[in-house]
């Protein structure tokens, strides 16, 4: 049974795999109810090449079917009676599919076991991180399962002495009948008789009725003495009951939902439900088993009542497995696919909340309506205390109402919101410097249902992770921000929606590697370098020990509220805009390791100046929004025999969508070798813009080319250096276009710090734009189209 137990802990796409082994074919019921039988068969001893072998296959596909019936007849219980009738079906559907080929049925459940080996054999391989993390599981869920068959025995132990003592009550009634009461009708009777005749008969009918009092007397004793061992029994089930629902729903489930959090941060995901749901439905119906149990033991105390505490151990018993039941209905009411956290007003977003026991408990026979609403941070505090807030609103959701389906082939109880708009939104006064982007809301989940035949109803809630609120798509910089801290730093249980305001630089930079890696979509993360350069520029250090930011912490105003020194925007926005960039315009250079990015402009100028005229790195603009820059080392015209550090006006987006990074570094033949000393076209040719093809009925295609005046001279050695300029099919722009370009010192757009002016950037921007489009309708304007 070991490898179903580790095959059920695969996460991801391995859990997809395996799942899709699974179907008409072979249902997952079947292996499951008999893994230990399944896997305790010789299948790899049958030869499916050997038609002689048919035999061998068809007592491997009778015994199958056997153990299946015979597991089926051994359901209990009203849950069981579904459960068993599942089950001869599927057998029935087995033999019905395999009984003329039973070598397909060997070699579909050898194909079975080998897959979920190897699939497990992958996901703990001892070489990986995920290695011990799968053995820990493994332990883990192996004592969840122990826990499981423990109650098993438990709940079938105390149904065999319910039957006991049905029989046993039944037995005593019908003895109190035929004896007790027809002696006290004989001695009734007495009195109609004379008096000799009484006095005859009336002694030996006393002596009957004491004898058949004091055995009913013992019988009594010993039915109570039943009762209170059932009650006993029923004590100790469910304490083993609550033990086992705190570890699945306040450990493991809570665990879920943290990974679920972080996985809005850009962390793994959070995995699967269908373990998750498989225990909870496990624990339902060991529930549901108990509580009948305990109302039948109730029904007996109330048919022949005996003085005792049985009554008051009954309805403590009954008190206990009705708060059970209810912690589980309430705790598994939950949101699958959580709503956007940064949710803009007037557009269409999803959602999907389940409930992880709907299936077993047959919520779905009345399917129950889901209705969303958005509440504010201050009325979730109060749903959370039980205050009464129907009332208030803090916003209007259109297409909030939705019922929840049953899926047959997942077992899942669901309800899918496809198409909720937030119409409008109702904000609080804010406190000091907090902007609107940072107050948080939530979309509550809210719904009814009753089970057991309307035996018990319940209320059930669930509440969104934090939302941000925003009308323009200028603010989700800051929003998402607000979300980030949020989902990093939350505690579990917290009051809504408390964080921390300061947090460990560590802390910080392990959310911010995340992020980074999850929006670049990239295993390249953030190195130990990088983050002592993000160090700097948060605390504005120029420490290169990455030791002395450990204990230091960082605020959220230092994070996004407080801009930089010296510049007009927040360390969060800085980060944000090199995310930005590099997600869209430069991640296979990123993935590739041709930019360093995170490097300040003085460090460049020293790991340039030790190498080779013509070597270049690229590092991000400090001071600009989703800027990069390449800078290169070449010879100070201006001053023969000197060499110095040039750094190239930063690129941004806008730059990217008319010419991409690879072919701007094509066009420079300056630019020769990629810090340390890698030639350029060995990282960057496979990336250049194909060369263009002939003339097509007498039209030419016209090329934009950068130039950088001061170096735009032909490359000495074209072999040598090839570019996609020098390799164009039509010919090129005959007139240099000029593109700015900035020296270290001694520039009238250079701020107090060395670097560029913001606004002075973006008008020589504007005029290089110009100037890339002017040689083109020169070049052109003279022929007809």
């Amino acid at each position: 049974m070991a490898v179903w137990i580790q095959a059920q802990q695969l996460q991801g796409d391995a859990l997809h795999q395996m799942q899709s082994l699974y179907g008409h074919h072979f249902p997952i019921e079947v292996r499951h109810y008999l893994s230990q039988w399944i896997e305790g068969q010789l299948w790899d001893t049958v030869d499916l090449e050997n038609p002689q072998e048919e035999f061998k296959a068809k007592r491997l596909l009778d015994s199958l079917i056997q153990e299946l019936q015979k597991k089926a007849e051994h359901q209990m219980g009203e849950d069981g009676f579904l459960l068993k009738i599942k089950l001869g079906h599927y057998a029935s559907q087995l033999k019905s599919t395999y009984d003329r080929c039973p070598l397909e049925l060997v070699r579909c459940i050898k194909h079975i076991l080998y897959t979920e080996q190897r699939l497990v054999k992958e996901a703990s391989n001892s070489c990986s991180p995920l290695g011990g993390m799968v053995d820990s599981m493994s332990q883990k869920y192996q004592q969840i399962n122990q826990a499981f068959e423990e109650l098993r025995i438990l709940t079938q132990d105390t149904e065999n002495d319910l039957r006991k003592l049905q029989h046993s009550q039944e037995y005593f009634i019908i003895q109190y009948q035929e004896k007790s009461l027809r002696i006290q009708a004989q001695l009734t009777s007495l009195s109609t008789l004379p008096p000799a005749d009484r006095q005859l008969r009336e002694p030996s009918l006393l002596s009957k009725r004491a004898t058949v009092e004091a055995w009913l007397t013992r019988e009594a004793n010993t039915l109570q003495k039943y009762r209170l061992g059932l009650a006993e029994k029923h004590q100790k089930t469910l304490a083993l009951l609550r033990k086992q629902q705190t570890v699945i729903l306040d450990d493991e489930l809570i665990q879920w939902k943290r990974r679920q959090q972080l996985a809005g941060n850009g962390g793994p995901p959070e995995g699967g439900l269908d373990i998750l749901q498989s225990w909870c439905e496990k624990l339902a119906e060991t529930i549901w088993q108990n509580r009948q149990q305990i109302r039948r033991a109730e029904h007996l105390r109330q048919q022949l009542p005996i003085p005792g505490a049985i009554e008051e151990l009954l309805n403590d018993l009954n008190s206990t497995i009705t708060d059970i039941i209810s912690a589980l209905v309430t705790s598994t009411f939950i949101i699958e696919k959580q709503p956007p956290q940064v949710l803009k007003t007037q557009t269409k977003f999803a959602a999907t909340v389940r409930l992880l026991v709907g299936g077993k408990l047959n919520v779905h026979m009345n399917p129950p309506q889901v209705k969303a609403t958005i509440t504010s941070e201050q009325q979730a505090k109060a749903l959370l205390k039980n205050e009464n807030t129907r009332n208030d609103s803090s916003g209007e959701i259109l297409n909030n109402n939705c019922v929840m389906e049953y899926h047959q082939t997942t077992g899942t109880l669901s309800a899918h919101f496809r198409n909720m708009s937030l119409k409008r939104i109702k904000r609080s006064d804010r406190r000091g410097a907090e902007s609107v982007t940072e107050e948080k809301f939530t979309i509550l989940f809210e719904s009814q249902f009753s089970v057991g035949g309307n035996e018990l109803v319940f209320q059930v809630k669930t509440l969104s992770l934090p939302v941000v609120v925003i009308v323009h798509g200028s603010q989700d910089n800051n929003a998402t921000a607000t979300v980030l801290w949020d989902n990093a730093f939350a505690e579990p249980g917290r009051v809504p929606f408390v964080v921390p305001d300061k947090v460990l630089w560590p802390q910080l930079c392990e959310a911010l590697n995340m992020k980074y890696k999850a929006e670049v979509q990239s295993n390249r993360g953030l190195s130990e370098e990088n983050l002592v350069f993000l160090a700097q520029k948060a605390f504005s250090s120029s420490s290169n020990s990455p030791e002395e930011f450990h204990s230091m912490t960082m605020t959220w105003s230092q994070f996004n509220r407080e801009s930089l020194p010296g510049r007009n925007f927040t360390f969060w926005q800085w980060f944000d805009g090199v995310m930005e960039l590099t997600k869209k315009h430069l991640k296979p250079h990123w993935n590739d390791g041709a930019i360093l990015g995170f490097v300040n402009k003085q460090q460049a100028q020293d790991m340039l100046m030790s190498k080779p005229n013509g070597t270049f790195l690229l590092r991000f603009s400090d001071s600009e929004i989703g800027g990069i820059t390449i800078a290169w080392v070449a010879e100070n015209p201006n001053k023969a025999g000197e060499r110095m550090v040039w750094n190239l006006m930063p690129y941004t987006t806008k730059d990217f969508s008319i010419r991409s990074l690879a072919d701007r570094i094509s066009d420079l033949n300056h630019l020769l070798f990629l810090y340390p000393d890698r030639p350029k076209d060995e990282v960057f040719s496979k990336y250049y813009t194909p060369p263009l093809s002939k003339a097509v009925d007498g039209y030419v295609k016209p090329q934009i080319k950068q130039v950088v005046p001061e170096f735009a001279t032909p490359n000495p050695d074209p072999a040598a250096n090839p570019t996609y300029m020098d390799h164009a099919a039509s010919p090129a722009v005959s007139h240099p276009q000029s593109y700015g370009m900035y020296q270290p010192m001694s520039d009238s757009m250079l701020d107090a710090d060395g670097d560029f002016d913001l606004d002075d950037t973006m008008d020589v921007a504007r005029h290089v734009e110009e100037l890339l489009r002017r040689p083109m309708e020169n070049q052109w304007s003279g022929q007809q189209s």
